[in-house]
């Protein structure tokens, strides 16, 4: 049994299993992997401890798959990192086209072998045509998604300082970079208990059984109202297990607001990667006095397919189900949060096509239902996936 620490970054989970349990990403082929593992190893020489960047995730679970954790070499000094994601979307929504440009660069540097400054930024546009038409025009939003320091105190326990995405769940963590996302609408109860957080966080893993692994997550985060660094007094966090035989995962998530009307959220996360086929079936619910509801999406890989398997091993087809209970949110509160102000039930299908490592095309269709009216949303668009080092690779 290798144990590998994932921890305070990329997917913000431990996955503590065999390596032939991690998971392979469709973006990396696995002709490519040797060239990456190399590349890998001359970045990063502590392979059991690391909290790797989230822009990591798929990266790291597909070398995982091939290597031991311990085969780094002792004599490689890591280097900084500029990675990240880029893409461009057309949304149309009742009917209403909406041209959506994005950039997340993410910067990681690492000191010695037992820290690392991580941080994501999100410059998103959305531009739509006025009402009397003309050219297109918006905004363009500017985020600090996190800037945080890891620190690496042994292979359970990872520290955290700083501004970090609040562990609520899986979808904040593991899912939203745009070339990570199957569909790349967001589910209906996402801005529950999500978001980013000020302050500290205690996360890591250990197996307690040879067949059962645990991972956790406790954060405490203080109120601010900086510009860019905007957080809720909270405390909360997540815990859950992963078994390697059935490869299922499944975990609960607390938040408690500490402040005003000092309310409490709830949610439970599961994942299923069946060993025999290319299947990731995954599932949120999540509840909180803005509103409760869930989302179930599967996402299945052609390549079983006996039929034109070079193209079919590229491609991916999606289909989510899910539902929003509003509760009692006022108008004001469900466009301050995101959320709809009416019960609201949502499914979506989409296909996503891997034209080569870190870049794919992607397109869905989704129906939404609520008393506010029915309406299609149509979405198209391409996905890239950078990554520049920034340093000279070479011995201490």
């Amino acid at each position: 049994m290798n144990y590998i620490e994932l921890g305070g970054g990329i997917t913000s989970v431990t996955l503590c299993c065999p390596a032939r349990y991690a998971t392979i990403n469709p973006t990396i082929a696995p002709e490519k992997l040797g060239t990456a593992l190399d590349f890998l190893r001359k970045i990063f020489r502590n392979w059991r401890s690391l909290a790797f960047t989230r822009s990591w995730a798929a990266l790291i679970l597909a070398l995982l798959a091939t290597v031991s954790a311990a085969q780094g070499p002792e004599n490689e000094r890591p280097i900084p990192i500029l990675t990240g994601s880029a893409g461009f979307f057309t949304n149309v929504n009742g009917g209403q086209a909406q041209l959506v440009p994005e950039m997340n660069p993410v910067i990681l540097l690492p000191l010695g072998d037992r820290w690392l400054i991580e941080s994501r930024g999100e410059f998103k546009g959305e531009f739509e045509r006025p009402e009397g038409g003309g050219p297109y025009g918006g905004k363009v939003e500017k985020e600090l998604d996190y800037l945080q320091v890891d620190f690496i105190a042994n292979p359970l326990v990872t520290v955290t300082a700083g501004r970090f995405l609040a562990p609520f769940g899986i979808y904040n963590e593991r899912l939203y970079p745009i070339w990570i996302r199957s569909l790349q609408q967001v589910p209906l109860i996402f801005p529950i208990g999500t978001g980013s957080s000020d302050g500290v966080m205690l996360r890591g893993g250990f197996p307690v059984r040879p067949k059962v692994n645990l991972n956790y997550a406790a954060y405490f985060s203080t109120l601010s109202t900086v510009n860019k660094f905007e957080s809720d007094r909270t405390a909360g966090g997540r815990f859950g297990f992963f078994l390697p035989g059935p490869r299922i995962e499944a975990g609960v998530s607390w938040q408690k607001l500490l402040q005003e009307d000092r309310t409490n959220a709830f949610g439970f996360h599961l994942a299923w990667q069946p060993a025999l086929l290319p299947l990731n079936l995954r599932s949120e619910y999540a509840r909180s006095n803005l509103g409760s509801g869930y989302w179930i999406e599967c996402a299945y890989r052609l390549s079983q397919l006996p039929f034109w398997s070079k193209a079919m091993r590229r491609t991916e087809v999606v289909a989510r189900a899910q539902q929003l209970f509003a509760e009692h949110i006022s108008e004001n509160e469900a466009e301050v949060y995101g959320l709809p102000d009416v019960n609201t039930r949502q499914g979506d299908f989409g296909l996503n096509y891997f034209l080569r490592d870190g870049l794919k095309a992607t397109a869905s269709y989704g129906r939404r239902f609520s008393s506010d009216g029915n309406s299609n949303i149509w979405t198209v668009g391409i996905a890239y996936r950078f990554v520049f080092p920034l340093g000279r690779l070479g011995a201490k």
